[in-house]
């Protein structure tokens, strides 16, 4: 079994209110899982209206293939018009 997980940090400049910053990142994350696989929740900067910090796990028998839907869950991110992915922590156990 391999278990791979990634911090993403975020930077929102649009959100005039907590409620604006909940609605963008609750349709990114509901974006990642209807792509990927993978158990992705917000997990920081909960009172910030202008960070989050996503994380994302996937567990299978294949470590590279973690590697893989982990990087294209930052580049599906780093696509989007509203957000800007500052930094990410990509770890492979």
């Amino acid at each position: 079994m391999r278990v791979g997980k990634i911090l993403i940090k975020l930077r929102l400049p649009a959100p005039q209110s907590l409620k604006d910053k909940r609605s963008i990142v609750k349709g990114l994350i509901a974006k990642v899982k209807r792509e990927f696989n993978v158990s992705i929740a917000e997990v920081g900067a909960l009172d910030d209206r202008r960070r989050a910090e996503l994380g994302v796990a996937i567990v299978s028998n294949d470590g590279e293939l973690n590697n893989r839907v982990l990087v294209k869950v930052v580049e599906l991110l780093s696509r989007e018009p509203e957000i800007l992915v500052e930094d990410y922590e990509l770890e492979l156990l």
